[in-house]
């Protein structure tokens, strides 16, 4: 009878160095979202970059690095903000593991334009003392989760390592995921059955975040921006020649991102700016709003 008691205290007690619910920073909106589907209630987690700000020039709070003291796991996904702040984040929580969600997955190169020039004169002066600017033309893309493709894979590499970290939850991880997989399957026969039979297949976006979307769905995205900076002069020239050649009518935006430049290339080509947000929460229901712009955009 004890020994059938001790194995019962045994089968309910946390594992080793576990706190339930987990606690787990996220780089960004979409990646928290992806946790807490997987997760659902034995995980809390926190995005890095709060709602409405720019990836590439976030600086945490202090309220954010004292919490990282306490968390247990933090998933990245290669955001410019995590090149000038991982050893920090590392150092803040040395026990606290990591997880890139980019595991397995072949990563792109960001876009890189021959005819952008090399007149940034504006662009230097409102980028002056950024201390993240440091895009290189070959840098990898970190949008992976704009393809609900690559996001089923990231849901089942946080399956494994949540499952990892509690493994008396991991049957309900494994539901989860599932379920989210599911989801993730109808969302992309939407997308699929929307944007496949368009005869247009090229969009112009101000910063490069499609890229993902755009090879999951056999599109091609045109950035206005190049490796981070705004295009001068010829350049800007050069991509309203572009848009016009396209039959480009609409313009892309991020809600994180000054629009001016973007503006400038609609107002010359008679065509319109609209917001489109890769860092929505909401990722599925935003994913397929997206999917219908993009499909009114490249109407012929």
């Amino acid at each position: 009878m004890r020994k059938l008691l001790l194995l019962l205290l045994v089968s309910l007690a946390p594992a080793v160095g576990f706190a339930e619910p987990i606690r787990v920073f996220a780089s960004v909106l979409p990646i928290k979202t992806f946790i807490e589907r997987v997760g659902g209630k034995h995980v809390e987690v926190q995005a890095m970059v709060r709602p409405g700000f720019n990836p590439h020039t976030y600086d945490p709070t202090p309220q954010q690095i004292s919490a990282l003291a306490d968390a247990e796991l933090y998933v990245r996904t290669g955001v410019p903000f995590e090149q000038a702040w991982m050893t920090r984040i590392r150092s803040t929580n040395p026990k606290m593991q990591m997880l890139d969600a980019r595991a397995g997955i072949s990563l792109r190169t960001l876009e890189a334009h021959d005819h952008h020039d090399h007149d940034h004169g504006h662009d230097e002066a409102s980028h002056k003392g950024n201390h993240h600017d440091d895009a290189h033309a070959d840098e990898q893309d970190p949008h992976v989760w704009t393809s609900p493709a690559l996001v089923r894979h990231m849901a089942g590499v946080i399956r494994d390592k949540l499952s990892e970290l509690a493994p008396l939850h991991a049957a309900d991880f494994a539901h989860n995921h599932d379920a989210f997989v599911a989801e993730l399957n109808i969302l992309d026969r939407e997308l699929h059955a929307l944007l496949d039979p368009l005869p247009n297949r090229r969009f112009m976006v101000f910063h490069p975040a499609w890229g993902y979307f755009a090879d999951a769905y056999g599109l091609t995205q045109i950035p206005i921006e190049n490796e981070g900076k705004e295009p001068g002069a010829r350049a800007l020239a050069a991509l309203i020649g572009q848009a016009k050649h396209n039959g480009i009518k609409v313009v892309f935006v991020q809600p994180q991102f000054d629009k001016r430049q973007a503006r400038k290339v609609a107002n010359a080509i008679g065509g319109a700016v609209i917001a489109v947000d890769p860092l929505a929460a909401d990722y599925v229901d935003n994913l397929r709003r997206v999917g219908h712009e993009f499909a009114k955009a490249l109407q012929p």
